[in-house]
């Protein structure tokens, strides 16, 4: 059964609630995300919340499958007509790198989940990782066997393309300290966005074709990214 939201007569309450919950849980933790808090930040109040998701664990429930839904549209699209393996994989990739950068509470909501090991992570890996990597995985094992790929372990890469990824922006709060400028600027995204494409490209594809992909960013800027962004 379904834990959700349930059916609501105003879904921009609705929404608001939705929005400030995923913010307060990505930071404090379920145990520590209070429902009061959510409601202020919402400019709703408790009663509001507890009438469109009925409590807090099913809030934080509806909060991840909101986030999934979005995500499996994005990874799961369609391939375009004639599409090669590289070309399938490459926009896959950066799909799932525009997600994550217009989506930068994910990483910490499922990092959360995943080392905590609960019984909900059983449904978030049956509904969402395992078809994830599948589909990852046999975009993979395809190429390979086109030769467009260098012949690896599917899953292995993988795991790779998705730490690689993901990584980033799970860590880009307190690398900010580290490297001393925001990593999730405009400038910054499109430096990362190319290195991995660069790293993707050598590492798994038979003669890469530098250059030759166009990737779609989620926000554009007039100045020119320089490699010293990153």
């Amino acid at each position: 059964m379904k834990l959700g939201r349930r059916k609501v007569e105003n879904p921009a309450t609705a929404r608001r609630i939705l929005a400030a919950a995923e913010r307060q849980f990505a930071a404090q933790g379920m145990a520590g995300a209070r429902t009061d808090e959510i409601a202020a930040e919402a400019h709703a109040n408790k009663a509001m919340l507890y009438y469109y998701f009925g409590d807090k664990q099913r809030l934080h429930r509806a909060v991840l499958e909101n986030l999934f839904r979005q995500l499996r549209k994005v990874v799961l699209a369609p391939a375009a007509p004639k599409a090669t393996p590289r070309d399938r994989l490459r926009a896959w990739l950066n799909g799932y790198f525009n997600f994550l950068a217009t989506h930068p509470n994910y990483p910490r909501l499922v990092q959360r989940e995943a080392m905590d090991v609960t019984p909900k992570i059983e449904w978030i890996a049956r509904e969402y990782f395992k078809p994830f990597m599948k589909h990852l995985a046999g975009l993979i094992q395809e190429g390979i066997h086109t030769g467009d790929f260098r012949p690896v372990d599917p899953h292995q890469t993988a795991f790779t393309m998705l730490g690689a990824t993901a990584f980033y922006f799970a860590s880009a709060p307190v690398m900010k300290q580290v490297v001393g400028h925001d990593m999730l600027s405009p400038l910054s995204l499109e430096a990362r966005r190319r290195a991995l494409f660069d790293f993707v490209e050598h590492g798994l594809f038979r003669n890469p074709e530098r250059h030759k992909h166009k990737a779609s960013s989620p926000a554009r800027s007039s100045a020119k990214p320089r490699a010293s962004s990153l």
